[in-house]
């Protein structure tokens, strides 16, 4: 069966497209069709529009799915263009065409992924992991649910692991293409966050975001120095589900945009830094970070000790001030982006500050 073509937009689905998806993909027998749907939209997507579709059949066996998700670049133009121009919807729809049945995580499964690079326009459609206890970035999450997800992102990390096959992904180095142009931007993003923002942030920690470009500048150029793997780079509540279909698997992670090569314990230290109360992440982020340490080796990675580990932890610390700042530049302002990125933010200056972040990057 042929697969259809691109829909741009949930509106483009019909009956007709869904039956020849899930042919095509093998989810449902050539003597199946889909009759119908019902769609609403799901997750909180800062550059992408997500919608679930409960599925009605004809003639369809059990192994069908009741439900699918959906995936399309964002309806607001300012979100679609920062999609577009810093290669987020080409890496998502390569990770799940590529990279998704290779590494320990766990992802849902795809039915379609494509993408035109000319207009940037993409369809996903995978499986649905609900039931499931969505993550919630603005709630935080207990020190278990932190427990799983540096346990997840081990699995994510161990089997690419220094592997240079990485390299010769191009897709996997957009976020390289892009550095240079989010260094230039950071200056200006950094003026316009201050002036929306002030008075909101703290000015000891203002005064961390002044210290931004020239920092993000020297991680940059370290990035090398670091033991590469598969990186999600938004690994965070919002785009994480915890207890999936119904509690059969521990976790599942989303919202592979951002996916690069780059250091590992970035996910980790962006986690913990936007999904813990700093209260609470100081107490446990030793142990976690070991946890994380440890399940990379269970998995077989060797020549990483935990020292190093935790090193490399304190100094990409940086990760989710760099993120809480440009994202809140980059997207559709929302009140909930507000109190979001603000969160973000200043869960990723008290971390730099605990572990003297900036410091480090300017010695």
């Amino acid at each position: 069966m042929t697969s259809p073509a691109i829909a741009a937009s949930a509106d483009q689905i019909d009956a007709a497209w869904m039956t020849a998806a899930l042919r095509a993909s093998g989810a449902l027998s050539q003597e199946g069709r889909v009759t119908g749907f019902d769609s609403k939209p799901v997750g909180n997507g800062l550059v992408g529009d997500s919608f679930r579709f409960t599925l009605a059949y004809e003639g369809a066996g059990p192994e069908a799915p009741q439900s699918v998700v959906g995936k399309f670049a964002a309806a607001d133009a300012a979100s679609r263009a920062s999609g577009a121009g810093l290669g987020l919807y080409v890496r998502e729809v390569s990770f799940y065409r590529e990279l998704a049945h290779t590494v320990g995580i766990i992802t849902p499964r795809t039915f379609f992924a494509d993408i035109d690079p000319a207009t940037s326009d993409f369809t996903l459609i995978f499986e649905d992991l609900g039931p499931a206890r969505p993550g919630d970035q603005l709630a935080g999450c207990s020190p278990e649910d932190a427990q799983t997800a540096v346990l997840e992102a081990a699995a994510l990390h161990a089997p690419w692991w220094g592997n240079p096959t990485l390299e010769a992904m191009p897709w996997m180095r957009l976020s390289e293409a892009t550095a240079p142009q989010i260094q230039a931007a950071l200056p200006m993003v950094v003026a316009a966050f201050k002036d929306r923002y002030a008075g909101q942030l703290e000015p000891e920690l203002m005064g961390l975001v002044d210290r931004l470009p020239a920092a993000v500048v020297a991680m940059n150029a370290a990035r090398d120095a670091f033991p590469l793997t598969v990186q999600h780079g938004d690994f965070r509540l919002d785009n994480i589900l915890f207890e999936v279909q119904g509690g059969a698997r521990r976790m599942g992670t989303l919202d592979w945009q951002t996916v690069a090569l780059g250091p590992g314990v970035t996910d980790v230290a962006y986690f913990l830094s936007a999904g813990l109360d700093p209260e609470i992440r100081r107490v446990h982020e030793r142990d976690l970070v070991g946890l994380y340490h440890a399940e990379l080796q269970r998995l077989g990675v060797t020549g990483y000790d935990r020292e190093q580990c935790w090193a490399d932890y304190q100094k990409l610390a940086l990760h989710g001030v760099l993120m809480g700042v440009f994202s809140a530049m980059a997207v559709e302002r929302t009140e909930r982006g507000d109190a979001l990125f603000l969160k973000m933010t200043r869960g990723g200056c008290l971390q730099a500050l605990d572990h003297q972040t900036f410091d480090l990057w300017e010695a």
